[in-house]
């Protein structure tokens, strides 16, 4: 534990260093995500302006604060995806990652939380421009505003693990990339991140609450915009930390098998 305390600061900075040297092609693959939310922004505003100004329980403002904090929640659960295993195993670079003595999942999650800051700041722009142009209504209390601060790192964790889990099924397959998609596919219905979960059908509401997707996307920012009651945002960190807990324990197990199945390769 000692060693990890001195590792991931430098690891996360090294993150930050990366990224920040990078900037400009960092800011133009984050605005490529956020076409998406900006595209559901506009089509749902103009869906509860024509059903009289609220659908689902969501006003107009509620769809357009709702979609601004959602391209920050898109930028911060950004992760390892599960397809990089395939490259990393076909290549041979894990190899590489084996042989210092500080586990992959260490290294990759350090370095992942470095450079969230600089990608928070190549979203401010982005996001200043949302602002002004759609005029959300925010008006979150202090507890909304540090139960945020918590969630969205919370939910960042649960989301990661969860894609480092699914790597692991490339030790097993060379070509996952179908399983992937059905899980994307899944995660867009089921977690609020294509529309709020109180417009999806009630099989899709029940089926979510046994799945991490919403802990990722629709938690987070449901409390940003104030939706939620204190309890409910406990309540929702507290499954948020069952959740990594989960994920983790079950990584942990996966983990040294996968690794007797893999046989070292690249040049």
């Amino acid at each position: 534990m000692s060693v990890l305390r001195t590792y991931y600061p430098a690891a996360a900075r090294i993150g930050f260093q990366r990224d920040i040297q990078y900037r400009g092609a960092t800011f133009m693959a984050i605005l490529g995500f956020l076409i998406e939310p900006a595209i559901y922004l506009v089509v749902w505003r103009t869906v509860a302006m024509e059903q009289g100004g609220a659908v689902g329980g969501y006003t107009v403002d509620d769809f357009t604060a709702y979609y601004i904090v959602w391209t920050l929640v898109r930028v911060m659960n950004l992760a390892e995806a599960p397809q990089s295993w395939e490259w990393r195993i076909r290549e041979g670079r894990l190899n590489e990652m084996l042989s210092v003595p500080v586990h992959p999942f260490h290294r990759d999650f350090a370095y992942y939380t470095g450079a969230k800051f600089v990608w928070i700041l190549m979203w401010v722009p982005v996001a200043t421009v949302l602002t002004l142009t759609f005029q959300p209504r925010l008006d979150p209390q202090p507890a909304h505003v540090a139960g945020f601060l918590v969630a969205i790192w919370t939910g960042f964790a649960v989301r990661f693990l969860l894609l480092y889990l699914m790597g692991m099924i490339t030790f097993w397959t060379t070509r996952g990339a179908a399983i992937f998609d059905i899980v994307v596919a899944g995660e867009l219905l089921l977690s609020g991140r294509l529309v709020p979960l109180s417009l999806m059908p009630d099989w899709v509401q029940s089926t979510s609450n046994w799945l991490p997707f919403q802990w990722t996307f629709q938690f987070p920012i449901e409390v940003a915009i104030g939706r939620l009651s204190n309890v409910e945002i406990l309540q929702g960190i507290g499954m948020q930390v069952l959740w990594i807990a989960g994920l983790g324990l079950a990584f942990s197990r996966v983990w040294p098998r996968a690794l007797r199945q893999y046989t070292a390769v690249g040049g």
